[in-house]
Formats: structure tokens, C-alpha cells, sequence
């Protein structure tokens, strides 16, 4: 069986983080693996509280998986600090794993900032150039860059700025465009555009956890960069429109949506 490894914080409500990625590789056929970066302390309605993990048990869990199991890819989601940043890409490259989805998380749908303003430039120096692909959503985009992106053309010039700051290829979500649903992937040669139905929802906890680590999970099966895309993008179009009514904020994406019902019952 495949494998993937997520780096990431902890969702305690289980819709996003660790806990989406690994049910994602579980519902993908890839044996999932994590390292925690973080726990926080959330529901369907917000982030309150974040406890950041020490510098030497991030490393350290990284060095148990690596000296022990085949990684066929890592995605790496919430980090948090500098200095959880630093220790990862310092011991990815002693492993040198391939291929690499970062999703930069840097701040919740509550308005809870995810990654320290100071910890910018050390994603951008530290991880970005180790990155196959960087999945950033607008506002994501928005900070990485240094300026408002708020067209489908200017989607296609920021995936292109990104990939000069490092990555191989960067796909733009642009899920909080007006209009279409359209979300943008520049390879590093060409520009490729994926469409999708917006979904009417408030069930969107964890869409971009999820549709990151789906992309891992392809690309750890051997899926091409644009066709992985292209999978993960049907597997969290159904994830959303099938989403689950849990708490009273955003529910998460129904993760398992190919084997039961919203009910539980098996398909």
C-alpha cells in the first residue's frame, strides 16, 4: 500500500488538520501517517485556543517515520511558528521525500491567525523552494504576494509569481472568487484551469486540509501533478456536497462519502 504523511495542527471538532488529511488518505486507499505541529482547541464555529508543539518532537516524530516506513508523499499543512518551520525543512532535507503539497494555513474561517506574521519569511525561504506544489487559497495568495488578487486573470499571474518564489507548480483556489468556482494551476510551464459547481453549503469546514492532502494521496499513487489535481478536485466536490450537519458553524466535508449515507449507513 502507498503512503502519505501529513504535517500539520490538530482539529479537535475533526473537520480540518490532521484529522481531514487522514481520513482523506484512508478514503483515498493510502496508509496515512501524521507529525503534529500543534493542538487546537476548536469547533465548527471557531478557533479559541492554539498550543504549539516544541521544536524537538516535531523532529523527532519526523526522524521515527522516515528512519522506519517509505513515504510516497507529505503534505504539510499548519505550522504555526519560525521555528516549527525551520526544524521541518532542516530534517526534510536530510530525507529529501517527494513529492512535497504545501497548504499554506494561515489563518482560520473564524479570523484566528494560523501562522505568525513573522513566520512568513521563513515559509518562503525554508519551504516554498521544497514544495512540488503550494496550494494557497486567495487570501493565502493574497499574503504570500503582497497584493490583492481578486480576478481569474490575476489568479493566473499570482500562480506564475508564486512558482518564481520556489515551488514547482502552484495551484490558486479560488473558491471565494465571485462567480464560478475556478480554481488555477500553473505547473511551471502551463496554466491549467479547473471548473466546479459551486456548492450552495455552510458545510465547509476542512476544504482546503482536505483537498491538499487528496492531491498527496493521488501523488503518492504515482497520479501526474495536473491529473492528481483533477481527482482531488472530484473527490472534495462530492466531500462538500455531500457535508455533514455537525455543531452549529461550518460542518466539515463528508470525507467518507463513497462508502456510507450523511446517516452513517453503509452504501
Amino acid at each position: 500500500m502507498k503512503t502519505a504523511l501529513t504535517i500539520a495542527g490538530s482539529d479537535s471538532s475533526g473537520g480540518a488538520g490532521i484529522q481531514a488529511d487522514l481520513k482523506t488518505f484512508s478514503a483515498l486507499g493510502v496508509y496515512g501517517m501524521s507529525v503534529l505541529t500543534a493542538v487546537t482547541a476548536q469547533n465548527t464555529q471557531e478557533v479559541s485556543d492554539v498550543e504549539e508543539l516544541s521544536p524537538k518532537i516535531i523532529a523527532g516524530q519526523i526522524d521515527a517515520i522516515f528512519q522506519d516506513i517509505d513515504v510516497d508523499s507529505i503534505k504539510i499543512g499548519m505550522l504555526s511558528n519560525e521555528q516549527a518551520i525551520r526544524v521541518i525543512a532542516e530534517r526534510l532535507n536530510v530525507y529529501r521525500p517527494y513529492p512535497v503539497v504545501l497548504d499554506p494555513v494561515m489563518v482560520s474561517k473564524s479570523g484566528y491567525d494560523l501562522l505568525r506574521p513573522a513566520a512568513k519569511n521563513a515559509l518562503l525561504t525554508e519551504l516554498l523552494p521544497m514544495a512540488t506544489l503550494i496550494t494557497p487559497n486567495l487570501k493565502e495568495t493574497e499574503a504570500l504576494l503582497g497584493y490583492p488578487v481578486t480576478t481569474l486573470r490575476e489568479m493566473e499571474e499570482a500562480a506564475k509569481a508564486l512558482v518564481h518564489l520556489g515551488p514547482r507548480a502552484a495551484l490558486v483556489k479560488g473558491g471565494h472568487l465571485e462567480g464560478e468556482a475556478v480554481d488555477v494551476l500553473f505547473d511551471g510551464t502551463d496554466l491549467h484551469h479547473f471548473s466546479g459547481e459551486r456548492v450552495q453549503t455552510k458545510n465547509t469546514h476542512g476544504t482546503g486540509c482536505t483537498l491538499s492532502s487528496a492531491i498527496a494521496a493521488f501523488m503518492a499513487k504515482g497520479r501526474p501533478l495536473a491529473e492528481a489535481v483533477t481527482e482531488a478536485k472530484c473527490y472534495i466536490q462530492r466531500a462538500i456536497a455531500e457535508g455533514l450537519s455537525i455543531g452549529h458553524g461550518h460542518g466539515p466535508t463528508h470525507h467518507f462519502h463513497e462508502w456510507y449515507t450523511k446517516e452513517g449507513i453503509k452504501k
